[in-house]
């Protein structure tokens, strides 16, 4: 049986390719694509002519089937996404996951990511981060991802696109507490940009091209206000506040989510 190759592409700048990688797009017979029409510019770049197919989120399961039918005829298949490397917050672990099953021969091509990009321009010391990817759009889910990582003692490494980009710093804030976050976007591209604010600062301005926010790590034992949740709670409903802004202050103070502090907000008189 013939290869799958898992080739990263760039993530942005045309000529952040490897020299493999473009002997390997050469060589095989066909590749599949996350959007034809996008790897096709990055493909004419390179005067690389060969048969494409779609391959994305939506598709996996068929573009496996399909894949694996090519490599028992003995056809060498290369995946490749929009930029980066397949399968990290873009489609292909469902096909790696079927055909490595089927017993197929898979070979990786490695690449630039937007990730380990954006860690090395962060500056941050820490050698210990936690990659979540993209926030799932309903709230119900973001919770179910986000809240298992608010305590643990290491930096958080999201994706965002520039339609979510500051509800996502906003909705993290909710979640996480105010803390220090790297704003990183438009990777190897004429406008990179690195800013440093935080959660509750966030970003002004208009939102062009895709980002990287890394949250660093909170203090959260040093900084953890006095009282239970319950006492600081009727401290501030005491003082006049409505349990409403209480419950969003104490979640804020706690890296708490909102409706973990309604709990037991629901008990008090």
């Amino acid at each position: 049986m013939s290869t799958l190759y898992l080739i990263g592409t760039p993530i942005g700048n045309l000529a952040d390719i490897s020299l493999r990688a473009l002997e390997t797009l050469k060589s095989v017979d066909c590749i599949a694509c996350e959007d034809t029409r996008h790897s096709l510019k990055l493909l004419n770049h390179y005067e690389i002519k060969k048969p494409l197919f779609s391959c994305h989120k939506f598709n996996e399961k068929d573009s496996a089937d399909k894949i694996y039918a090519l490599l028992s005829e003995g056809k060498d298949v290369a995946l490749i996404t929009d930029a980066g490397m397949p399968a990290i917050s873009d489609p292909g672990a469902a096909v790696v996951d079927i055909l490595l099953k089927k017993g197929a021969k898979i070979s990786v091509v490695p690449g630039a990511t937007a990730l380990t990009s954006a860690m090395a321009l962060s500056g941050i010391c820490q050698p210990v981060f936690t990659f979540i990817g993209f926030l799932p759009p309903k709230n119900k889910d973001r919770e179910a991802l986000v809240a298992p990582f608010k305590n643990i003692r290491t930096s958080l490494v999201f994706y965002s696109s520039p339609y979510d980009v500051k509800k996502d710093i906003e909705y993290l804030s909710t979640v996480l507490g105010d803390r220090i976050v790297h704003v990183i976007r438009e990777i190897t591209k004429v406008h990179e940009e690195h800013i440093v604010t935080t959660l509750l600062s966030g970003i002004e301005g208009e939102a062009r091209g895709e980002y990287v926010l890394i949250v660093e790590c909170g203090d959260i034992e040093e900084n953890k206000p006095d009282g239970t949740v319950e006492e600081q709670l009727r401290r501030l409903i005491d003082s006049g506040i409505d349990k409403k802004s209480a419950i969003k202050q104490v979640a804020k103070l706690n890296a708490l989510t909102k409706n973990e502090v309604y709990k037991v907000a629901m008990t008090i008189d």
